[in-house]
């Protein structure tokens, strides 16, 4: 468990460094009163956590002020980790596998690491004694195929692909029959990196869904959206468009390492209602983690 928050709160030292800066001030004042705690919202709409999750929080605060239950700023600290875990521990970050095989479909914008994710959590529950088979279900994306196809090559894991340009239907059918017939626990399908802006690519996408229900009743039992940790408030917009196309179940949010608008997680989870499952803190095949609430807010406070 050491090793696991050590590495996430290395992971999000550049967001830390950013919540710390703009609250450390407040926080480590002499005293509580209205303007600290004005500072103390501002302070957390400043680190991307979102104008509704800042709100929220300050309410909280405010009230507990005003029946004298905070006096001093450790006791607003304290406080506020708890309130942010709360927010956070409110969707249940477990991944949801069911079926036969269990189907996860992987979706998001060019850029925000999604084929490498996908590396990384197939790697992952092969490691947990899975079997796994990879979809590469982006055909419009010059050689994103082979970028998959490298990943499953690392982990020894096969990867059911067709041409540039084909069908995406086609390769997520051919890869439901080939997982049933090779009886895999788990079919992880990537998808084109759409533009959340297209509206025809988000048909091919809700297309996409339509054939894995059709192929195994249930199918998916996971939608999961890729979002870049660095987009800070874009990622939250990208996450509405999607949920909104294919009803997004979770969230795997990237790059944590190298920004400090790793705030938007708790966005995220307060104005969506849509649970972050993995964090990306780091290039290796391990460096894709489970998010734990109280982890995340104790590596970030």
């Amino acid at each position: 468990m050491f090793s696991v928050l050590r590495s996430l709160s290395e992971g999000l030292a550049k967001t830390r460094k950013n919540i710390a800066d703009k609250i450390g001030t407040a926080v480590l004042g002499e005293k509580i009163d209205e303007a600290y705690l004005d500072e103390l919202e501002e302070a957390l709409i400043a680190a991307d956590v979102g104008v509704a999750t800042a709100s929220f929080v300050l309410k909280d605060l405010n009230e507990r002020f005003k029946r004298k239950e905070l006096s001093s700023p450790a006791q607003v600290h304290d406080r506020l980790k708890q309130v942010l875990i709360e927010i956070l521990a409110g969707h249940a970050p477990r991944l949801a596998i069911s079926g036969s095989p269990a189907v996860i479909l992987v979706v998001g914008v060019n850029g925000t690491g999604k084929t490498t994710s996908i590396g990384k959590l197939a790697y992952r529950l092969q490691a947990e004694g899975k079997r796994v088979m990879l979809a590469a279900g982006d055909t419009f994306r010059a050689a994103a195929s082979e970028q998959l196809s490298i990943w499953g090559e690392r982990a020894g894991i096969p990867v059911i692909k067709h041409r540039e340009g084909a069908d995406p239907g086609a390769v997520v059918f051919d890869a439901v029959t080939a997982a049933k017939a090779r009886e895999m626990d788990v079919l992880i399908v990537d998808t084109a990196g759409r533009l959340h802006t297209k509206s025809n690519l988000m048909e091919e996408l809700k297309k996409v869904k339509r054939i894995l229900s059709r192929e195994l009743p249930g199918a998916p039992s996971e939608t999961l959206l890729v979002l870049d940790g660095t987009t800070g408030q874009n990622a939250l917009v990208q996450a509405k468009m999607f949920n909104e196309a294919v009803g997004v179940s979770g969230i795997v949010l990237t790059k944590l390492d190298g920004t400090s608008k790793g705030g938007i997680v708790f966005a995220i989870n307060k104005e969506l209602a849509i649970p972050v499952k993995f964090v990306g803190i780091g290039e290796a095949m391990e460096d894709l983690r489970s998010f734990d609430p109280k982890e995340f807010v104790d590596a970030l406070l």
